[in-house]
């Protein structure tokens, strides 16, 4: 057996380990929560205690949307989840902010826990998480399908049990020279690189807002410096348009 086979089989063991630890939704806000509509959930991938590095853009992209609309100050710890979570009343209903507290590769353990106590969908989680296969600057939405080697997005299809969830791929580029992949997954921005993230970051927030809350004209396109009106988004984001738009 490979190494590759027995570390696969170690995860899905943890998985299991970790989704068995059964929870009571305690009574007020998480009670009522799961006695209302149809909701959201919107989750950073990453590395807890590793911000700043490659390997949890996705969580600088969670941060910036909280930020965006106005409740970056209400994360909180949720030990039911093993996350910290924000339960954000948008215009078109309830979206749930999740950042995992568990390590990249077992992080759709918290999730499956999310969706299981707030009620979510698989189909109406959206994962955002890095991706080698497009430079930096590069953001596509993902409709669902395979996890195309990211150990994060395979942990939440394995805990969900199914690959319906659409992602946000941030890119990061793929190392140069002699570097590892996990060294540069694992490795911080460079300061060429955090001028271009600056940009990514609202792009990406911008590409979350259009599928979340497609027709909600609270919460326009912004940029370092300033404000973009509206009209000026275009869908270069999108995987299919991203050709197109630079022609």
């Amino acid at each position: 057996m490979n190494f590759v086979t027995m570390r696969g089989l170690l995860t899905r063991v943890i998985h299991r380990v970790l989704l068995s630890q059964t929870f009571t939704a305690t009574m007020g806000v998480e009670a009522e929560i799961h006695t209302q509509g149809r909701r959201k959930m919107v989750v950073g991938l990453g590395n807890p205690g590793m911000d700043g590095t490659r390997h949890s853009v996705g969580m600088a992209v969670l941060g910036a949307l909280a930020t965006r609309v106005g409740v970056g100050e209400r994360w909180r710890g949720d030990r039911h989840v093993s996350g910290d979570v924000i339960v954000w009343e948008a215009e078109h209903g309830q979206v749930v902010l999740l950042r995992p507290r568990l390590l990249m590769n077992v992080n759709g353990a918290s999730v499956a826990r999310a969706v299981s106590k707030y009620g979510v969908r698989p189909e109406d989680v959206l994962l955002v998480h890095d991706e080698l296969d497009k430079p930096l600057g590069k953001v596509s939405l993902k409709h669902g399908g395979s996890a195309r080697g990211h150990n994060g997005v395979r942990s939440c299809v394995d805990c969900l049990q199914t690959d319906v969830m659409p992602r946000v791929r941030v890119g990061i580029g793929r190392p140069s020279g002699s570097t590892s992949v996990d060294r540069h997954v694992l490795g911080r921005f460079s300061s060429e690189e955090q001028k271009v993230l600056a940009s990514v970051l609202v792009q990406s927030v911008d590409l979350i807002l259009s599928q979340i809350c497609p027709q909600d004209s609270q919460f326009p396109s912004s940029a370092p410096g300033g404000r973009r009106p509206p009209q000026k988004k275009t869908q270069q984001t999108q995987e299919d348009a991203s050709a197109a738009a630079q022609s």
